[in-house]
């Protein structure tokens, strides 16, 4: 702990509040999405086909207009665009708990969901520029807070919703207006990049220069699949949790979130730091994209959930379980630093934001495409137990194997492959 409070320390006061802003993000959000269909569906009594409704158009808004998000914030300037999203999450999440129409409860959806596209990559950017040599460790502890808010906001939202819905939405929209005021008073605005256009230059060249950076493309198809793999432990993971341990599946679900955080929080900067000192960026990728698709290998092993009912029996269950989820939060934790600095390496510090705004629309894609066929193969495997593991080992060896030879070709342009970069010196 001591080390995260110096590492965070060491960072000039922009850099803090972004860390301190992601946390206090994805507290609220995780307060209040994970309730929202069950409030919807049993509280408004709405039927299914809406539900799923109101969730698409938050996902959609949200994952397709990261570019329009990223385009503004290269054009606009990060804080402007910052400072909007969180007042569009404000206002949204206050409508979902004051509304009850569909057609209301649609634009509150939309709202939230275009805050999301326009903050995420404008922070990403604004810390990236802010971190300068330091972009890696930056990342690491960036994602720190970032688990730890996702571990904490749910919690929150369990003991609020007891009270009622509108209190969950009440919180975090206080929180979002908070965030947003003491972003207006202590966030620098830094004004537009210098890479930015200044009005000669239009929206569509902006992006055809992205859309022609074709190191970059590769790297970002290449990367879908990890996304694939971490989503897991809102879908494949739970799943099997309940067929593990039928009627504990939502206490063992809540568990498997407290790993996953507890190992982002406790080993993020050690294993970043570790990493660097001793391989390249592109070999962190790649060793850490293993690492994910090699989490799944203990359930392949495991194969079925053993017969009978003894509390040992349903414990020795769910070992490899949590094995896989600890593994996978490894895996993403060594990945997740080193890929943030390699998007802006591949942009050449140009547009940085487009670059993040449509590296989050291919990854969304690749979500949705990726949740789709593992749902598909989780249907098919009734009497395999052992496939949809294998699956997701096989996707993320490919794409481990697909990184290394992308960079041992050159296709990832000047992206280091070999020797470690040796530390940046603390200041």
């Amino acid at each position: 702990m001591r080390g995260l409070v110096r590492q965070f320390r060491s960072y000039d006061g922009a850099v803090r509040l972004l860390m301190v802003q992601q946390f206090t993000i994805n507290t609220a959000f995780y307060m209040l999405m994970p309730y929202l269909a069950i409030h919807l569906s049993g509280g408004l009594g709405m039927a299914a086909w809406a539900v799923g409704l109101v969730l698409g158009v938050r996902n959609f808004s949200q994952q397709g207009m990261f570019l329009i998000g990223g385009t503004l914030a290269d054009r606009l300037g990060c804080k402007s665009v910052i400072i909007t999203g969180c007042v569009l999450r404000t206002v949204g999440f206050g409508l979902l708990g004051l509304v009850d129409s569909l057609p209301a409860l649609i634009v509150a959806s939309a709202l939230t969901g275009f805050a999301g596209a326009l903050f995420n990559p404008a922070v990403r950017a604004y810390l990236a520029r802010e971190a300068g040599e330091r972009r890696v460790e930056a990342f690491a502890l960036f994602n720190v807070f970032y688990q730890v808010g996702m571990f904490v906001g749910p919690l929150i939202g369990l003991s609020l919703i007891a009270l009622d819905f509108r209190m969950v939405c009440a919180v975090a929209a206080l929180l979002f207006l908070g965030l947003t005021l003491v972003q207006i008073k202590a966030l620098p605005d830094r004004g537009r990049p210098s890479d930015a256009s200044e009005g000669r230059r239009g929206v569509l060249a902006d992006w055809r220069a992205v859309a022609s950076n074709r190191p970059f493309l590769l790297f970002s198809a290449a990367m879908i699949g990890s996304y694939v793999l971490s989503f897991q432990v809102y879908l494949a993971l739970p799943l099997q949790a309940q067929r593990v341990a039928p009627g504990s599946g939502d206490g063992v679900t809540t568990a498997l979130f407290a790993v996953s955080a507890g190992v982002a929080a406790a080993g993020q900067l050690r294993i970043t730091a570790w990493a660097r000192a001793r391989w390249s960026p592109a070999r962190s990728v790649v060793y850490g994209l293993a690492l994910m698709g090699g989490a799944f290998a203990p359930l392949v092993v495991a194969g079925a959930p053993p017969g009978g009912e003894g509390p040992l029996t349903r414990a020795a269950a769910l070992v490899p379980l949590f094995l896989a989820a600890a593994l996978l939060a490894l895996g993403t934790a060594l990945v997740y630093p080193f890929e943030m600095d390699t998007v802006v390496t591949l942009s050449g510090d140009r547009l940085v934001a487009t670059h993040y705004g449509l590296y989050n629309t291919i990854s969304g894609v690749g979500i949705t495409v990726g949740n789709l066929a593992t749902g598909a193969v989780w249907d098919a495997s009734a009497g395999q137990p052992r496939l949809p593991w294998a699956v997701l080992c096989g996707v993320g060896l490919m794409c481990a194997a697909v990184i290394a030879g992308l960079t041992r070709t050159g296709r990832l342009g000047s992206l280091p492959a070999g020797r470690a970069r040796e530390p940046a010196p603390q200041r």
